[in-house]
This record gives C-alpha cells, sequence and structure tokens, in this order.
C-alpha cells in the first residue's frame, strides 16, 4: 500500500464486481455470472490497491481519506460547511462534526448516511460529536422556527414537494429533540450548505489542527487497529475489493 510497491494483480485483467447494494433495483444487469465465466489466467477479481485510485498511505490518517477517497462534490460540502461553523466561532466539536457529517455519503454509502458516519467515527471521537452526526440525518426534514431553521428548498427538488419521511424518521427526531445535544445535531444542519453554496472546497488540511484535538488517530492507521470500525475505514481504502 505505500507508493513503491507493487501494484497487486499485474498484468492481468481486474474486473470488478459492482456491489449489489448501488446495483438492485437500478435495472442494470448483473454483471456477475458474465464474470465468472471470463476467470482465468489473464482475468481476475479485483482485490486490493486499484491503480486507477489515488495511492493511500499504509497508516492512513483522516485527512488522508478526505484527500484521497471523498467525493469532489462532497468534499466541497463538507469543507465549506465546516469552515462556515469555524467563521461563526462555534465550538471545535461542532466543526469536527460538520466536516464529518456526510463521509459516509461521500465514500461508503449514502442511504443512512448519518447512521453510518456516525458508526465510522465514534471510536475515535467524543460521544457528542458521533451523536450530531447520526442525528443530523432526521433532524434535516424538520424546521425548527427557534433557531432559524427551515426545510431545505433543495429537497422539494431532490425528493418532490410532496415527500414525507417515514415514521421512523420521525421518531428518530423525535428522540434527538428531547436530548441534551440536540443543538449538537441541529447545528450540523444549520451549517449544512444544502447545495447553494458555490464556495470552492477547502483544503481539508486547515483543520488539521481540529482533527488533532479532537480526533484520536490510532498508531497502526485508520482500518488497522482493530475496532469496531475498522472494517468500516478498510472497504474505503479498497472499494473495490470483490470480498
Amino acid at each position: 500500500m505505500c507508493d513503491d510497491d507493487p501494484f497487486p494483480q499485474a498484468g492481468r485483467v481486474r474486473m470488478i464486481v459492482p456491489a449489489p447494494v448501488g446495483r438492485v433495483g437500478t435495472g442494470i444487469p448483473d454483471p456477475e455470472a458474465e464474470m465468472f465465466a471470463r476467470l482465468d489466467e489473464a482475468h481476475v477479481f479485483m482485490m486490493g490497491d486499484n491503480p486507477e485510485l489515488p495511492r493511500m498511505p499504509a497508516r492512513p490518517r483522516l485527512v488522508d481519506f478526505l484527500r484521497l477517497r471523498v467525493s469532489d462534490i462532497v468534499i466541497r460540502h463538507l469543507t465549506v460547511s465546516a469552515k462556515h461553523a469555524l467563521d461563526q466561532g462555534m465550538d471545535e466539536k461542532i466543526v469536527l462534526a460538520c466536516l464529518l457529517h456526510d463521509i459516509s455519503n461521500g465514500c461508503l454509502i449514502r442511504s443512512d448516511h448519518g447512521y453510518w458516519g456516525a458508526q465510522m467515527i465514534a471510536p475515535y471521537v467524543d460521544p457528542e460529536v458521533a451523536f450530531a452526526v447520526q442525528y443530523h440525518q432526521p433532524l434535516r426534514y424538520f424546521a425548527d422556527e427557534a433557531v432559524g431553521y427551515d426545510y431545505p428548498a433543495s429537497y422539494d427538488a431532490f425528493f418532490g414537494p410532496d415527500f414525507v419521511p417515514p415514521e421512523h424518521v420521525r421518531r428518530e427526531a423525535d428522540y434527538a429533540r428531547g436530548h441534551r445535544w440536540y443543538m449538537s445535531a441541529r447545528l450540523v444542519t444549520l451549517y449544512d450548505t444544502y447545495f447553494f453554496d458555490d464556495t470552492p472546497a477547502f483544503d481539508p488540511e486547515i483543520f488539521t489542527d481540529i482533527i488533532g484535538r479532537h480526533f484520536r488517530e490510532p498508531e497502526e492507521g485508520l482500518g488497522f487497529d482493530g475496532s469496531p470500525a475498522a472494517h468500516m475505514w478498510r472497504s474505503v481504502i479498497w472499494p473495490n475489493n470483490f470480498l
């Protein structure tokens, strides 16, 4: 996984099987059977570093994931949200929550991204930060006039003006409203840009000091420390692995 290491499977065609979570229900045919039929000395399933992706360091840190694995739209979204919170004098834990609130959306899975993201970061952050990341997801659907939060106008375009959040989302939002960290999660929704902000992305390095104070970087690198979330970070390092 270092720059000087040879890429695995060199000299062969590395076939990537799309994950069912992103294919089922789309009408795209399942290519797996055809790929199995192509297996021979020249064709293998992708395992390890994909030469088409930026190579991760041997002991990757959070900034490495933000710079090398998070999609362009989402890294702009995250860094702009966090910079707005920072410029408004928010507590550093809130800035970090804004920086990480959509991390799953940008590099792992979109559905229930607040919950996935909270699980990814939980071993490394204060529980309040993980709570804010998790519960920004249900809260963003519900206005709070007391703090100046309105239902995002962009959601009418995203989901249709007649969209109604399902019952489990309503329950989760009600739970968050009664929690002592409600405002932490609500602040994440307030500093969320909702795609109307055209500010260019900031270099995640500007948040290095905040990350250093509030994100416990494992010595082994994210994905290799044996935490309950290590497998999630490894999936981001090698997103195209067959198994």
